[in-house]
C-alpha cells in the first residue's frame, strides 16, 4: 500500500528537520521552526526503517546474502567503503527523535516520549554495532560540531537506559497529544505494540554480549517473555512514498543495472547443498534460471557465463517475499525473537525451551514469507531440522537464524559473536583482509573531515567490545 495520502505529512517531518541535529552544522539556531510532533512521528517511524536498509544495503555482503556480479567489488572483498550516507541517515534521525522526545515532554506526551526512546535505541543501536566508539553524549543537543567519543560500553548502556524508560512512559498514562495511527508508521499507534518492540530490543541488545563476562541469558529470557507472540506483532514498514527499497533494487536488476544478486552462501543453504534439504523459502525469496535451478554467486568472483546474455545466478526479484513493491521492510520480527530465546534457554541449559523456541523461529518465518503448510511440515520433518532437544546445537540455532532474518543488518552482528562459524561459510574471493572476515565499518569520510580528533585508531578487523 503506498502512502499516497500521509506523504505531506511526512514531507513536513522531512522539511522540518531540527537545528539541533548533529551533522547540520551551517543551520541557524535562531532561524528553526518548531515541527509538530506527528510530522516528528512520521518522520522518525519511516526513515528508522528506512536506515535498517541502508545498514542492510552494506552489511549483507558481508553476511554473504548478497554478492556484487562484477568480480572483486569493494563492498565484497572488504575494500574500505564509505558509509558517509548511512551515518548520515542515522545522526539525522537521531536528531529529529531528540527533538521529538523534548517537544514531547513539555506537554507530557508520554507516549511519544516513549516511542522516541524505543526509535533512538534501534537507531544507537545500529551506529554502536556497526562503527564501535560514536557521538552520543555531546551530539544532538548541538552544543558542539566536533562531539567526543562514547565508548561502546557507555552506548550499550545508555541503550538499555533508554528502552527501560520508554517503557516506563509508554506505560504511563498520557496526559498530552495521543499518538496518531496515521503518523506512525511501524506500529500505528498502537502503544501495547511499541512495548512489546522495546522488550524485544533488550533482549536483542543483552543476547549481543553473549562473548563477554556481562552475559546474563536469565535476562535475555525475562525480557524476551515479554516481547512478541506472533508474526502480528512484528515492527515493520509496509507504506512506502513508491516502494519497498529492495524492490528497487529488484527493478534496478530488472532493467540491468545490476545489484542485489544473492551469494552463493545464502543460495545454498536453502537448495539443498549445504544442509540436505530443499528449504521451500527459497521460491519465496527469488525466481529460479531457466534450468529450473537456484544458483548463487560466489563473493569476490562476480558473476560467471560465456558472456551471450544468459542467465547463470539468481538475483532479488520483483516478485519476492522481501523485494515486492509492498514488501514488509522489516525492522524486529517475531522470528528473531524466538531465535533470542532459543539461543538464551540453550545456554542455560533448558534444551526443551531452546529446541521448541529454535522450531518455532523457523515455522514463524515459513508462514510469513508465505510457505504452504505441506511444505513447512516436510521442511520441519526432515533429519536437518528435526535434530531433537538432545541434540540441538548453537550451529542449528546460528544457522536457522541466518535464513530467517535475510537482508537484515542483525545478521552481521550475529556472524561476528558465532565468529562467521556457519556451515560451509568462507571468506570471499580477492579479499584483502588476509583470509580474516570484517569486524566492524570504517568511519565515514565525513566524519574524518568535521571530527578526525575524536576517531578512535581502528581497523576493519579491530573487533567490537561484545566481539572479543
Amino acid at each position: 500500500m503506498k502512502i499516497t495520502k500521509y506523504i505531506l505529512m511526512l514531507s513536513v517531518g522531512l522539511f522540518l528537520s531540527s537545528c539541533e541535529d548533529y551533522l547540520d552544522v551551517n543551520v541557524n539556531p535562531n532561524g528553526a521552526t518548531r515541527p509538530p510532533l506527528r510530522g516528528l512521528l512520521a518522520n522518525a517511524t519511516y526513515n528508522t526503517g528506512d536506515n535498517v536498509y541502508t545498514l542492510g544495503s552494506t552489511t549483507s555482503f558481508y553476511t554473504q546474502y548478497l554478492a556484487s556480479p562484477n568480480q572483486a567489488s569493494p563492498v565484497d572483498v572488504y575494500d574500505r567503503v564509505s558509509t558517509s550516507g548511512t551515518w548520515g541517515s542515522l545522526y539525522d534521525i537521531m536528531g529529529d527523535i531528540y527533538d521529538m522526545k523534548r517537544f514531547a515532554s513539555e506537554s507530557n506526551s508520554f507516549h511519544y516520549m516513549g516511542v522516541a526512546n524505543v526509535l533512538l535505541a534501534i537507531n544507537l543501536g545500529m551506529v554502536a554495532d556497526s562503527y564501535g566508539d560514536a557521538p552520543y553524549s555531546e551530539a544532538l543537543d548541538f552544543q558542539t560540531i566536533v562531539p567526543k567519543y562514547d565508548s561502546q560500553e557507555q552506548l550499550y548502556g545508555v541503550i538499555q537506559t533508554l528502552l527501560d524508560e520508554g517503557i516506563v512512559n509508554l506505560n504511563r498514562a498520557n496526559e498530552g497529544e495521543p499518538l496518531p495511527r496515521a503518523n506512525d508508521f511501524i506500529h500505528e499507534g498502537n502503544v501495547k505494540a511499541w512495548v512489546k518492540t522495546a522488550y524485544l530490543l533488550k533482549a536483542r541488545y543483552l543476547n549481543h554480549l553473549s562473548k563477554t563476562a556481562s552475559y546474563d541469558a536469565s535476562a535475555v529470557l525475562a525480557a524476551v517473555s515479554q516481547a512478541y507472540t506472533s508474526n502480528a506483532d512484528d515492527a515493520q514498514i509496509t507504506q512506502f512514498q513508491q516502494r519497498n527499497p529492495w524492490a528497487q533494487v529488484a527493478l534496478n536488476n530488472a532493467n540491468l543495472f545490476l545489484g542485489g544478486w544473492i551469494s552463493e552462501q545464502f543460495i545454498d543453504a536453502l537448495n539443498g547443498k549445504t544442509f540436505g534439504v530443499v528449504d521451500p523459502r527459497l521460491s519465496k525469496i527469488t525466481n529460479p534460471l531457466p534450468s529450473g535451478n537456484f544458483v548463487g554467486t560466489a563473493n569476490g568472483a562476480g558473476r560467471t557465463g560465456d558472456g551471450a546474455g544468459a542467465q547463470t545466478a539468481v538475483y532479488l526479484t520483483t516478485n519476492g517475499f522481501y523485494s515486492s513493491t509492498n514488501s514488509p521492510l522489516i525492522i524486529a520480527s517475531y522470528s528473531e525473537s524466538k531465535f533470542i530465546e532459543a539461543e538464551a534457554a540453550f545456554r542455560t541449559g533448558n534444551k526443551d525451551r531452546a529446541y521448541t523456541a529454535y522450531l518455532e523461529g523457523i515455522g514463524s518465518n515459513h508462514d510469513k514469507v508465505g510457505v504452504a503448510a505441506a511444505d513447512k511440515a516436510t521442511f520441519a520433518s526432515s533429519t536437518a531440522i528435526a535434530v531433537g532437544a538432545d541434540k540441538l546445537t548453537l550451529q542449528n540455532i546460528f544457522d536457522q537464524k541466518y535464513v530467517a532474518i535475510f537482508l537484515h543488518p542483525e545478521a552481521w552482528v550475529d556472524a561476528r559473536r558465532f565468529d562467521y562459524k556457519y556451515k560451509d561459510f568462507t571468506v570471499p574471493e580477492n579479499s584483502l583482509l588476509d583470509g580474516q572476515f570484517i569486524r566492524r565499518l570504517d568511519y565515514p569520510d565525513t566524519e574524518r573531515t568535521r571530527n578526525s580528533g575524536n576517531i578512535p585508531n581502528v581497523t576493519l578487523t579491530t573487533p567490537l567490545f561484545w566481539d572479543k
